[in-house]
């Protein structure tokens, strides 16, 4: 087990500290109140640079990460991202910006923004774009704010959301921090959207649908126009998550078939790294029915200037610090102006060759609720290995001793023992042959070694742990007085 840096130190170090304070106790009271001034002296490790340097690159090397191996983690879009990107991110001139500079001194970053907006409007066929949401999940609440913006402006303050039961989490706790109530939509025996269902919940306080399409089975759902429709004729809205976007880059856009709202996830569809807590991304597009509601400040261009557009009396104010993720914008720009309209419907032709290519291999190993062609992901059950007393859990640990992270799994909550695959459009044909065979050695071995499996992982820096205990009595502090 690797030590911490402060449990590691070596007392004949040449190492450098701060000169000791000269100062009276009375004069340190005014700054740091006695309660919160330190009991014991601080116990720095006494290590040299080359020690603290070695120290972090072993933790690296421990790391699971993008450019060590594949994340076939699905609806979580984990895909390599061109590292120009992240060049041009760190160009001194935009990476050195400072948000209260004034517009005269920061015409490129504007510029930047403009065009994204434009980019991502053409993209999605929306009449409208917002760069401001720092997350999908806080571009949803962006969204629903304007729905209630729009309905309370009609006179016509709705009561819920209906929310198909495939649905990311996000969807209902968004609708909740709006002040709406979720209603769920059944699926039906194809895994899409129950119209019959959908009849039945639909009303005059119906504000809006909430769909994710392609849905988190990675199925399309094929009665989108009808849907829609449906929703538009009871005086309600349309929103898309977009989570699942980069299935449909080039071959639909979600504007032409009538949704009225849509998040963009940056991270998930343009490039950013996504994980680790961040950083991300959320822009919000919108039909005409609701660009007067968009968040403020809008950019304005006027004579080849770039300004901030704050008069906007409809809007529903400012959602995000500043004006947004701005270094994720700038990945994102990159990234759409080096592919281009023809590379990003490659981008979504290759996404869904490769998890139909990986669905097509799994699916005799592996049980398939719903035997479709998917888009970018699918779903397979653990409920075949289950049944000979292997849980979707023991695959997900086994595979960590195969070299690979595991994919999402208990998700969508309406498969058993769901397995959540989504390899990306990134992935090469032998990195999803590596993936299969490992997942059909798991399956061979639940049949003739199932003990195995259920140990699982063996090889890994730290083994099977007790989740239970491990939410209920977490340890993560280091007792520095020790």
């Amino acid at each position: 087990m690797r030590k911490l840096l402060f449990e590691r130190t070596e007392n004949e170090c040449n190492t450098h500290y701060t000169p000791a304070l000269e100062a009276e106790d009375h004069i340190l009271e005014s700054y740091i109140p006695s309660p919160y001034k330190r009991k014991h002296k601080l116990r720095i490790p006494q290590l040299t640079e080359s020690e603290v340097i070695r120290h972090y690159i072993a933790l690296s090397i421990l790391n699971y990460h993008i450019d060590k191996g594949f994340y076939p983690l699905g609806s979580c879009t984990m895909k390599y991202n061109p590292k120009v990107n992240e060049t041009m991110a760190r160009l001194p001139g935009l990476a050195g910006l400072h948000p209260l500079q004034p517009e005269s001194m920061i015409q490129s970053a504007l510029e930047i923004m403009y065009e994204l907006t434009h980019d991502l409007a053409e993209i999605s066929g929306m009449k409208g774009v917002s760069l401001q949401p720092a997350a999908g999940a806080h571009g949803e609440l962006t969204g629903l704010k304007m729905i209630r913006a729009y309905h309370e402006r009609l006179g016509d303050a709705r009561e819920h959301i209906l929310i198909p039961d495939s649905a990311h989490g996000t969807n209902p706790a968004s609708v909740t921090f709006t002040g709406y109530k979720s209603v769920e939509i059944k699926s039906n025996e194809n895994g899409t959207i129950d119209l019959e269902d959908l009849k039945r919940k639909l009303n005059a306080g119906t504000a809006a649908i909430m769909i994710t399409n392609p849905n988190t089975l990675g199925l399309f759902e094929t009665q989108i126009k009808e849907i829609i429709q449906l929703i538009h004729d009871a005086g309600a809205l349309a929103y898309m998550d977009g989570a699942n976007l980069n299935a449909l880059l080039g071959i639909v856009r979600p504007g032409d078939i009538g949704f009225d709202v849509l998040h963009f996830n940056l991270h998930k569809t343009f490039s950013t790294p996504h994980g680790g807590g961040g950083p991300g991304a959320g822009p919000v597009g919108v039909s005409s029915k609701l660009t007067d509601f968009l968040p403020v400040p809008l950019i304005r261009k006027d004579n080849g200037k770039y300004a901030f557009e704050y008069d906007r009396p409809h809007s529903i104010g400012k959602i995000s610090t500043f004006y947004g993720n701005f270094g994720v914008m700038v990945r994102a720009y990159c990234y759409i102006r080096l592919l281009g309209s023809a590379g990003l419907r490659r981008v979504s032709e290759n996404a869904i060759i490769n998890a139909n290519y990986l669905r097509s291999k799994l699916e005799s190993s592996f049980e398939l609720p719903y035997r479709k062609k998917c888009m970018h992901e699918f779903v397979l059950s653990g409920e075949r290995q289950r049944e000979q007393g292997v849980k979707t859990l023991d695959i997900a640990k086994r595979l960590l001793d195969l070299g690979f992270h595991a994919p999402t799994i208990y998700f969508p909550l309406i498969v058993k023992e769901a397995i959540m695959i989504e390899p990306t459009e990134t992935e090469s044909k032998e990195s999803l042959d590596r993936f299969i065979d490992a997942m059909l050695q798991i399956a061979e071995e639940v049949a003739s070694n199932p003990d195995i499996v259920k140990s699982a992982p063996h090889d890994t820096v730290v083994g099977r742990l007790d989740e239970v205990k491990a939410i209920k009595q977490p340890n993560v502090r280091f007792n520095f007085d020790a």
